[in-house]
């Protein structure tokens, strides 16, 4: 029989490998959704997790415009950036993004606010992709369905 080992093992970064799952979005709620994108990416729901090596999977999100605000959130939460210059300070609202241009943005800050700053967390980043439609080039990879509304009732707004 073999002893148990009294040390932690710390993975290397040639060890680690990569899956790939993929969230359709739609009707999610942003910070549920984003809490749970964030810890796939650093690793954490994986035993063999080990903190300074980027050891998290790939995470496709589809309808990433469909994202939900519980409450009033979509017309009072304001989203601040600054230009850099004196009296430079801009603001906006989730529904002016999820309306613009770019409405997988929401989904995007949201996460990137909960991986550490930092070049591992630049390098967890590059692992999030995001759509706003259905249509991924991703196919090739054999992503894994994640049913993120399932796990819990308050994960999907209802109305």
């Amino acid at each position: 029989m073999k002893a148990l080992s009294k040390q932690t093992r710390s993975i290397k970064p040639a060890e680690v490998e990569k899956n790939w799952h993929i969230i359709d979005a739609d009707g999610l709620v942003v910070g549920r959704l984003a809490s749970l994108i964030a810890n796939i990416l650093r690793g954490k729901t994986k035993p063999t997790y080990t903190p300074h090596v980027d050891c998290g999977d790939h995470v496709i999100v589809i309808n990433a415009d469909k994202v939900k605000f519980t409450g009033k959130k979509m017309a009072d939460k304001i989203y601040y950036k600054h230009t850099g210059h004196p009296g430079g300070i801009k603001e906006t609202t989730p529904a002016k993004v999820l309306g613009g241009r770019f409405p997988e943005r929401v989904l995007e800050k949201a996460v990137e606010r909960m991986i550490p700053r930092g070049p591992l967390g630049r390098q967890q980043m590059k692992a999030l992709h995001l759509y706003a439609g259905t249509e991924h080039p991703h196919d090739g990879q054999k992503p894994q369905t994640l049913d993120v509304a399932s796990m819990n009732r308050k994960n999907k707004v209802v109305a």
